[in-house]
């Protein structure tokens, strides 16, 4: 019996509100059959799911501890949940605004002496007024939590919600105890707690709406991802054109695409020409020249001409659908610090019961009096302020942020790790060709003796090639149709191995290739040998002709080094990083490239099945190691560095082969890319440090450890509005990161 494929499912989760929230639900999916892996976003309210389970059984897995989930199938679902998530940001507005209506007039009133005694019989009318109000309030505004609590406890555990309910109820219950049965306790503790509950309920509600809010600017590079695939597209069906949803255009179906429209999915141009946007899929600002044979990628933008294209890749198979999914699994997945934090939260609620319990016998039985009074007030707040909601976002939002971000600039980030081991990084390693250089042999110089023209050299040459497959006689006789050269028939064609080749050429004796090939025909150099020297000092290969066994001149051809590499080594060294060239070409090449761009180190003459043990061999140096290199024949080595970059145009095996793919092809992304992991994860580092000082001190606070030097004691109010402003300011923190600039 076969097993079931493995794909990845995408869950909306409802109800989740801390931490403690996440490791449950986390758990619950990893303990279904056929899953591999399993990552809850708390900042999204998303569950990435990995295996062979079906989303049926992991609805029902997350039903079974008392959470909602519904399938993120695609762009329809991912609206319906975005509306969702802006309804229920109004509901806490409303909820907020209730709760804040019947607390703020009872909390402005109390300080001021205008709040009627409790216990005296004349005021019971007021006060049970007021604890029905209250009442009205925890039940419509703090409901959620209450039942969250309930929820939490059936499934035998405690998250947040737990914290707020337990803190809230206590004080209505013992508030509404004082007012019908004062005797039950001293005079001195008769004080009623009814507007505590009420703003705390305010003031959570108010940071709830607040962070979703902030937490909805985290998506916006997903959203724009979206917003690049067109909703309809132009096919030609039976000779005419027609306009239908993109969700009906098949394989190798025509498609027309004008002037200004979105290309909307892949495809290879079968009829016309155009210039291409792909600035929001690549970073790259010029537009790309495309014609009959070209592929064109759904989302990108036609720019000028109108062009005919056959549909290669439809649906989740285009290009942007992947890119999406890629930046969603990446959002998704957490670091190590992530992981640390998720372990932390799981028994921190427990943790913070404990303390409240302790809390309330410690005032009890050893604070002044009213004891009843004092030991409700410090559990009350310690159990507030001590709710791990920005604990839990810490991380997630980071990561949404950075890694939406890095797609912004071309950078498609495969996993969280990914980003946090790239702010250890030591060392860089560059695969030479299509890396530093641009991978395409070109003419770079004629050199002309005396008696001919340069023009008229390259021609010989093109024509004595237009017989070659070899690379380098390809890259002369583009270089020919480049400047207009003519190219005439060749006659006898011999290519000599290691040497170069022989021929004829309108009825003259040509040769074209080495020293040795001259020597071979005794060709006679004379001075143009001192030129090839330092033609090959510049990596660049050099090529003797001699026309009727004389020297007629030099042709030169390199694989030329891209614009911005040198910029970009010397951005990467700007980041304390050690760069090294490894590459399969002879040493003097190699050489003179990283001379030219500035390279600290070079390992030429490498079998590219050995360059995984050279990035190895530098591991064991001690050093940590992003390898750079094509996506392709570079595998091996990305797979072994710390952190793989391919450098390519998006393919499949790029994206797959890799920790990080940057879709421009320069080598500026390789900085840019390492810039925008060091930003998030000193972001992350931020939260977590801001969310553990905050619970570190701010308990120890709530239970009263200043009160006897100082005689402080937290009010639960500043207590509730701190705990729901510190997810705030998580939350507005990583935002930051949306204004990051390379």
């Amino acid at each position: 019996m076969t097993a079931a494929p493995e794909h990845l499912t995408r869950l909306s989760i409802t109800g989740m509100h801390c931490a403690g929230c996440v490791s449950r639900v986390e758990q619950a999916l990893k303990n279904v059959p056929g899953v591999t892996e399993a990552n809850v976003n708390l900042a999204e309210r998303t569950a990435s799911v990995a295996g062979s389970a079906n989303a049926q059984q992991l609805i029902a897995a997350v039903q079974a501890i008392n959470y909602q989930a519904a399938e993120l199938r695609g762009l329809e679902d991912e609206s319906k949940k975005e509306a969702a998530e802006y309804a229920h940001y109004r509901g806490l507005l409303r909820k907020f605004i209730v709760a804040a209506i019947v607390g703020a007039p009872l909390m402005i009133a109390e300080p001021l002496g205008l709040m009627p005694h409790v216990g005296v019989p004349a005021t019971l009318p007021f006060w049970l007024v007021v604890g029905a109000a209250t009442l009205f309030v925890l039940v419509y505004a703090g409901g959620h939590f209450f039942r969250g609590a309930w929820k939490s406890f059936l499934g035998h555990n405690a998250n947040m919600d737990t914290l707020i309910a337990l803190g809230t109820g206590t004080a209505w219950v013992y508030s509404i105890l004082v007012v019908l049965w004062p005797e039950v306790v001293p005079s001195t503790a008769r004080h009623a707690y009814f507007e505590a509950a009420a703003i705390i309920i305010a003031l959570i509600n108010l940071g709830q709406a607040l962070e979703m809010r902030a937490r909805g600017k985290t998506s916006e590079a997903i959203k724009r991802l979206i917003g690049l695939q067109p909703k309809t597209a132009r096919v030609v069906r039976d000779g005419k054109e027609l306009d239908v949803p993109i969700e009906q255009v098949g394989l190798d179906e025509t498609v027309r695409v004008r002037p200004g429209e979105k290309i909307p999915v892949d495809g290879e141009i079968i009829d016309g020409r155009s210039t291409i946007d792909e600035s929001m899929l690549t970073g790259e600002p010029l537009p790309v020249e495309k014609q009959v044979g070209d592929a064109v990628t759904g989302g990108t933008i036609n720019k000028s001409g109108t062009f005919l294209f056959k549909a290669t890749r439809i649906g989740a198979d285009t290009a942007l659908a992947r890119i999406i999914e890629l930046v969603r699994r990446a959002q998704a997945s957490k670091p190590a610090i992530g992981r640390l934090a998720d372990k932390i939260s799981a028994v921190f609620v427990p943790t913070v019961l404990i303390i409240g319990v302790l809390t309330f016998l410690a005032w009890f039985n050893l604070g002044p009096a009213p004891r009843v009074s004092f030991a409700l007030v410090a559990t009350m707040t310690v159990l507030i302020i001590a709710c791990p909601c920005a604990l839990g976002l810490a991380t997630p939002i980071s990561i949404m942020v950075g890694v939406g971000k890095a797609a912004e600039y071309g950078i498609l980030i495969r996993n969280g790790e990914a980003l946090q081991q790239a702010g250890r990084l030591t060392a860089v390693v560059l695969d030479k060709t299509g890396t530093v250089t641009a991978g395409r042999p070109t003419v770079t110089t004629l050199v002309a003796v005396s008696g001919f023209e340069e023009s008229e050299l390259l021609s010989i040459a093109a024509s004595l090639e237009t017989g070659s497959e070899h690379p380098l006689a390809l890259a002369i006789v583009e270089a020919a149709k480049e400047r207009g050269a003519s190219v005439s028939a060749v006659e006898d064609f011999d290519a000599i191995a290691g040497h170069g080749v022989h021929g004829r050429v309108g009825g003259r004796d040509v040769l074209l290739g080495n020293d040795k090939l001259m020597k071979k025909f005794n060709v006679a150099l004379s001075e143009l040998p001192v030129r090839a020297t330092e033609l090959a000092a510049q990596a660049q290969t050099p090529m003797y002709l001699a026309v009727d066994s004389k020297a007629a001149g030099i042709v030169a051809v390199a694989d030329p080094i891209k614009q911005d590499s040198k910029s970009a080594v010397a951005r990467m060294h700007a980041l304390g990083l050690k760069v090294i060239l490894l590459t399969g070409d002879n040493r003097a090449t190699a050489e003179a490239v990283a001379k030219q761009v500035g390279i600290d180190e070079v390992i030429a003459e490498v079998l590219p099945e050995d360059k995984a043990k050279k990035v190895e061999a530098l591991q064991a140096r001690g050093e940590c190691v992003a390898m750079v290199g094509d996506g392709i024949n570079d595998a091996p080595a990305l797979a072994q560095a710390d952190v793989g970059y391919a450098i390519g145009t998006g393919t499949d095996v790029a994206i797959e082969s890799a920790d990080v793919t940057l879709m421009r092809g320069s080598l500026a992304g390789v900085p840019d890319a390492i810039a925008i992991s060091k930003a998030t994860v000193r972001n992350i580092k931020q939260n977590l440090f801001g969310a553990f000082i905050y619970n570190t001190l701010g308990i120890p606070v709530a239970a009263g450890v200043l009160f006897p030097f100082t005689g402080l004691l937290l009010n639960p109010v500043i207590a509730g509005a701190a705990m729901a402003m510190s997810s705030v300011t998580v939350v507005s923190n990583a935002n930051r990161l949306r204004f990051f600039r390379a």
